[in-house]
């Protein structure tokens, strides 16, 4: 396939398209990387408490990725989506040496950092591309695809960085990953993938959406659709930022062992990522109202049982429907906002959706904490689901009906 001839569709671009999910799971796996071991590396090597750790990686991971996410999409329409991707490659080369040569935890933070901006660009990068590559049938597919793929590796990573911390020691074996997996993500970049803006400009020969005058502010506040969407993301990463930081604990207090902990906390994002290989697609072909109202009520009413659950078998369904619920609406904020704006506008305003959704991780950080020492962990966990039910009432208030 020529990418010059840019004809639209999953079909017709396949090769890139598979590149790219390709790709994708290698950014992931640059998270996976750390997922499992921060904690007890920051304890380890820096004499870090691990609450700390975790809160801290949070927020300037979060904060840093979100505010690049906002950026990439200008970026993107200004410089090119290859472009974009390679320097995010090229910026996450250095991260597993920082690590492995860190002299104080504030080289771990700057690797965050660097890490955020990295994450922020590359992931936003392939999200871009693929949705101009397959047009407007498929978009939903397309992007259930990519984070399934983008979330399978960050948990498969996860998993073998903490088996070779376990075998071979905290540091560096396990950041050996990192260096593999940034110099094969920069090589397959730089070397096969091809841009898609000639995608963008045939794609907007037939387009009759009107231009939006300040895509910030309108899918920010003001566009119905797409400001519903976007306060809907933000509460998604909300509370995933709690389930990471507090379900553990409402577990130990449980009594529970860390193998039970693990497996009732892996269930809820394999049930996310796997889900979305049908969510995605189901979103092409259903409302995509209906699947953000009902995914992100499902989420509101399983947190909300967490609390008053006690049973090993309770825990696990909450687990399992809050990772469906997620996965109805992942895949779909991203084909919604695609379908609400014009093709030259839809990276700024993707990006401007997810600067608001990875804020939700260091909001839901900063909120989960006061709550938990102000009044114990429970009315926490009971004020995150209130908050994302909440949410789901602003969805079917506010987001057409034709969406």
């Amino acid at each position: 396939m020529e990418i010059n001839t840019a004809k639209l569709g999953l079909k017709e671009n396949w090769k890139q398209f598979t590149l790219l999910i390709i790709i994708n799971a290698f950014v992931g796996g640059m998270i996976g990387m750390e997922r499992t071991i921060i904690p007890k590396f920051a304890e380890i090597e820096f004499g870090v408490a691990s609450k700390t750790a975790i809160l801290s990686f949070i927020i300037a991971f979060g904060i840093t990725k979100a505010v690049t996410n906002y950026f990439a999409g200008k970026l993107a329409n200004r410089y090119g989506r290859k472009n974009l991707l390679l320097f995010g490659w090229f910026l996450a080369l250095p991260i597993p040496f920082i690590l492995i040569h860190a002299a104080s935890w504030n080289w771990v933070i700057f690797a965050n950092i660097l890490l955020g901006i990295s994450q922020g660009l590359t992931w936003s990068s392939t999200v871009i591309m693929k949705i101009d590559l397959v047009g407007e049938k498929d978009r939903g597919l397309a992007m259930g695809l990519n984070e399934f793929a983008g979330y399978f590796a960050v948990g498969l990573v996860a998993f073998l960085s903490g088996y070779i911390a376990e075998k071979y020691g905290i540091t560096p074996y396990p950041f050996y990953l990192g260096i593999g997996i940034s110099i094969i993500g920069f090589l397959l970049t730089l070397l096969f993938v091809k841009d898609t803006r000639l995608f963008v400009q045939a794609e907007s020969t037939s387009n009759k959406k009107e231009k939006l005058d300040n895509i910030f502010i309108q899918t920010s506040f003001k566009n119905k659709t797409l400001s519903a969407i976007t306060q809907a993301g933000l509460v998604n990463n909300l509370n995933d930022g709690m389930i990471w930081g507090l379900l553990p604990i409402v577990l130990l207090s449980m009594s529970y062992d860390s193998q039970n902990i693990g497996i009732i906390a892996a269930i809820y994002p394999t049930v996310w990522g796997f889900g979305q290989l049908f969510t995605g697609r189901m979103s092409d072909l259903y409302s995509k109202k209906k699947m953000l109202f009902w995914g992100m009520l499902m989420q509101g009413t399983a947190i909300l049982f967490i609390p008053f659950a006690q049973e090993f078998y309770q825990l696990a369904s909450i687990s399992a429907v809050l990772g469906l619920g997620t996965a109805l609406v992942y895949p779909t904020f991203l084909s919604a906002i695609a379908q609400a704006t014009t093709p030259h506008q839809r990276a700024e305003s993707i990006g401007t959706f997810r600067l608001w959704r990875d804020l939700g991780y260091a909001i839901g950080a900063i909120i989960s904490g006061i709550t938990s020492d102000l009044f114990g962990v429970n009315y926490a966990v009971i004020l995150i689901g209130l908050i994302t039910i909440i949410s789901s009432v602003v969805i079917e208030i506010r987001m057409p009906k034709d969406n």
